[in-house]
């Protein structure tokens, strides 16, 4: 991850300026301009790591906010901490030492983006250990929250798994509203495959066998069988097999940890899980300022 990039710049920006960090209330009424202090963060759970290369770019744009040159935080992150390592409860994440106002005012956002990314890749990692020994990868989908997508994908990466399609201009997937809206299959796929840009595959969502056959009949370059049971799942990979045994093949829709090993096991070469990043809840972080 590119840390100091403009997109990423602009979300940590936006977040500082949502919070009014420059205009801390509390901090500014309490705390001597000139005061310095250590800030420790703790793992309070187990957890994988995600977002800590964040840190010190979050103290960046908090100046070029503030319009004040300030001497760079001394931010320090243990040898072995890194995102995507397994933290265990107790250990230290990290330490800062820095102007005591930055500090308390930077507190929450370093938390909280450390927090959501640190759940995400957690969950992202429970997945990939659930099917570890076969061929298949996790994916991630657009199931994001509105702004944060590219940290959120990078958080999967972080727990092992995959990004599917980072934005609509991404690649062609062909879903069933497309179908319908195009006035068929045999319709939609043509003019993707007409239509697409480079190097584009054009991959068909199917629900059921009829659906399958004709996305194979008319073109369809790889295919997402979507909220097929595993038995169905497996049934649609031979069947796809015995046609185009080279062909990409993707499940999605109603997996969770407890059958996730049914679906791999079937033979795909990729599952996609929303709850990667709609659903994963935040790992307890903390972080504690004291004065030096």
């Amino acid at each position: 991850m590119n840390w100091n990039s403009r997109r990423i710049s602009a979300i940590l920006a936006n977040a500082l300026l949502e919070d009014q960090a420059t205009r801390d209330a509390t901090t500014l009424a309490t705390i001597g301009p000139a005061q310095k202090a250590l800030a420790t963060i703790h793992a309070k759970q187990d957890c994988v790591l995600s977002g800590i290369g964040c840190v010190q770019r979050i103290f960046e744009v908090f100046a070029e906010l503030e319009g004040e040159a300030r001497a760079y935080p001394q931010v320090r992150i243990p040898q072995e901490t890194f995102d995507g390592v397994r933290l265990r409860r107790g250990e230290v994440v990290g330490t800062i030492r820095h102007n005591a106002r930055v500090l308390l005012s930077c507190e929450r956002l370093i938390l909280n983006l450390l927090q959501h990314l640190s759940g995400i890749a957690t969950v992202a990692r429970r997945y990939v250990d659930a099917i570890e020994g076969t061929s298949a990868r996790i994916l991630d989908t657009r199931k994001t929250v509105p702004g944060l997508r590219q940290l959120e994908k990078y958080a999967v990466r972080c727990g092992g798994g995959f990004n599917h399609r980072l934005d609509l201009s991404d690649g062609i997937l062909v879903k069933n509203n497309h179908i319908d809206l195009a006035g068929g299959v045999e319709v939609a796929v043509a003019r993707a495959l007409a239509n697409r840009k480079g190097e584009q595959t054009v991959e068909v969502e199917v629900r059921d066998m009829r659906e399958l056959e004709d996305a194979l009949n008319f073109g369809a370059e790889s295919i997402l069988l979507d909220n097929m049971t595993p038995e169905l799942t497996r049934a649609a990979v031979a069947y796809i097999r015995g046609q185009k045994p080279a062909m990409k093949i993707e499940s999605s829709g109603g997996i969770t940890l407890e059958n996730i090993r049914q679906y791999a096991e079937a033979g795909v070469d990729f599952i996609s899980v929303g709850a990667l990043t709609h659903s994963a809840s935040a790992v307890d972080l903390s972080m504690r300022i004291e004065a030096v």
